[in-house]
Order: structure tokens, then sequence, then C-alpha cells
């Protein structure tokens, strides 16, 4: 890259010198700084600078043999010298924000991995693979949640989304998921389990509302979920929504939402439930694959605003690898957004594998 300015320089002195005495090329050398500033570091545009100013003298001096450096000649090399520094000291910005850029990065990837730790690949019988898509370029979490917990006698999970964006609900993000990672093993019950994240959810609220120069925003303050319950030897699942997108469960090419018949509202929104949260059952097969995700995929919108129909454009995909499923997921998603999210999005695929019987 940097033979370009270099073949720049050389091509408009030699060109100069040898125009006629009323063309004048020299001012097409402060394209060489500026060219190599796209690319390069600043010493490299200094460099280059630094070579231009001295074609331009060389230029000077061939041309104007009676009178050296005339005052054409001074003012175009002051001008080479001045953009020739100022591209220089551009370079020292962006190096300095580029690494300042770096360490943000690096600590939101900590971050993500304290806040939303990666799921193993395999969870009792269960073979796993989950997904964060951020919608910020710089941003690699938000309020979007995921976590399994074992048990006993099966696995416990938790799909969500916290309500807001910014520090605010990475901060309820990380006390839902402390609290579901805390309980999930204890709480004999699905219900139990639900009442116990809402309570959590409404404490952390009453909880920042006590501070100095909080106000009142507990009713708009809440966080969607969906927490399963997946035995390892039956086939029927376990699930209380709490006011979040369905999962889909893909059988043998056939793509079907798990609707709930009476789905419970978000959790920090408790005091609605009248009587005990109702779980819902559904088959959960051999061979199956079942997908949680929160609403940064349903609603994600294409250039005419058009959701993205997950189950119509998933329907036909036989293979339930996990992983090898995310990634086509994730590639038809971002085909159909043009490239880039409205909204985080959180996605786990799970599947049952088929045991080998004698």
């Amino acid at each position: 890259m940097v033979a370009i300015p270099i073949a720049l320089i050389v091509a408009v002195a030699v060109v100069d010198v040898l125009a006629p005495p009323d063309i004048h090329l020299g001012p097409l050398l402060v394209a060489a700084p500026a060219i190599t500033a796209s690319f390069g570091g600043p010493w490299m545009t200094g460099l280059v600078a630094t070579l231009a100013v001295v074609a331009q003298a060389v230029i000077a001096v061939i041309r104007d043999r009676d009178e050296l450096f005339s005052a054409n000649h001074q003012a175009q090399i002051m001008a080479l010298i001045l953009v020739g520094s100022s591209l220089v000291v551009f370079c020292v910005v962006r190096e300095r924000r580029a690494r300042e850029m770096t360490q943000v990065r690096y600590v939101a990837e900590m971050a993500q991995r304290v806040v939303l730790r990666p799921l193993p690949k395999v969870i009792g019988p269960l073979r796993v693979a989950s997904l964060y898509l951020a919608a910020e370029a710089e941003a690699q979490i938000g309020g979007d949640l995921y976590a399994a917990v074992r048990t006993g006698s099966g696995t416990r999970l938790i799909v969500g989304d916290v309500r807001g964006k910014g520090m605010t609900a990475v901060d309820d993000a990380a006390l839902l998921l402390g609290a579901f990672r805390a309980a999930a093993h204890r709480q004999a019950s699905l219900t139990e389990l639900v009442m116990f994240l809402d309570a959590s959810v409404r404490w952390d609220v009453a909880a920042d509302l006590a501070e100095p120069g909080e106000t009142d925003e507990s009713d708009e303050t809440f966080i969607t979920a969906t927490v399963l319950e997946i035995p390892d030897h039956d086939s029927r699942i376990g699930m209380i929504d709490c006011g979040h997108p369905p999962p889909v469960v893909l059988r043998d090419g056939r793509a079907m939402t798990l609707d709930a018949d009476q789905p419970a509202p978000p959790l920090g929104l408790g005091e609605l439930v009248h009587g005990a949260h109702h779980v819902d059952t559904f088959k959960f097969e051999e061979g199956d694959l079942l997908l949680l995700y929160t609403d940064g995929v349903s609603e994600a919108r294409d250039a005419g605003g058009t959701f993205y129909p997950l189950t119509e454009r998933i329907a036909g995909w036989t293979d339930t690898d996990p992983e090898t499923f995310l990634r086509r997921l994730r590639r038809d998603l971002l085909h159909h957004v043009g490239g880039r999210l409205g909204d985080d999005a959180a996605l786990i695929a799970i599947e049952r594998p088929r045991t080998a019987h004698a």
C-alpha cells in the first residue's frame, strides 16, 4: 500500500519538472500523505509527508534555478508541512482512540463471560448451543439473558429480555441470572422457582427506588422470560411463559410453536398473578430440536418493515445439530435484516439426541 503514495510523489515530481513553465502540479503532492493516513500510522504518514516536502523542494530547485525557492514554491512547501503535520496528529489521535476501543471491547467481552456464561455443549443427555447477537457493534452485552442449571432429574433453562437498555438493563439481567443459578436446583417445583425469580426482580426494583434521587418507575421495570424444565427420562417438558416469545420445536423438518395456554405476566409484575403460575407441558422427543430466543429475532425487520418469519424460515431444516443450526439461522437472520439487527438477540438451540437401541 505504501508504494501507491510513493509512486504518486515520483510521478508528480517528474511530470512537474518536464511540464511547461506555466503548469504546476506540486499541489497534487498533498494527496500522498492523505492517502497514507487512510491505512498507515503516524510514523509512515510522517515519512511520506517528508518525502512530499523533499520532492517539492527538488522541483523548486530544478525549475527555479535563477530564483531559488520562489514565493509560489515556498507557499507550496509550507502548505505540505502544515497538512503533513496535521495528518500525523490525526493518526496519533486515531490510534489512541483505536486502543481505547480495543480496551472497551475487551471489557465488554469479559463482562459478557461473567454475566452470560457460555453454555456447555452437553448438559446431561442434551446437546446445546447458544448465541448472542448484539445490535450495537461495540456493545457485546445488553438486556437479553439465558442460563441453564442441572437438577437431580433434569435441566432447567431460562431465556429472557429486560425491559430497557444500557447499564440498568445489564444490571437487572445479572441479578436475575444470579437468582436463577442460585435457586434453580433448590426450588422444588417450576412454579416455586418462577415465584422466587419474580420476587427477586421486585426486590431489586424496590432497592433501586430506595436510593436518593430515584423516581417511581416500578411499574415500568420488568423482565419477560421463559422458564423450562426438561427431564432426563421423560419426553414431556414443563414451561412457564412470562410474557416472552414462545419457543419453537423442530421435529422432522416441521416447526411448531409452543404457545402457553395460560401465560404469566413478566417477572417483576407478579402481583398481577391470582393463584399459582400455570405450568404448560409439551412433548420434546428424541431427535427434536428446541429453539429458545428473544424478541430481537422475532421482531427483526427487513428494509420493507417485514418481521422475520422464524417458523416459516426454519421449516424444512432437517439438520438438528445445535451449533450447525444456529450458524445457519444467524446467516439467514442477518441476511433478512441487511446485516444489522435493530435489537439484541439471544438464542439457545437444544437437541435431545436419539439413543442407540440394541
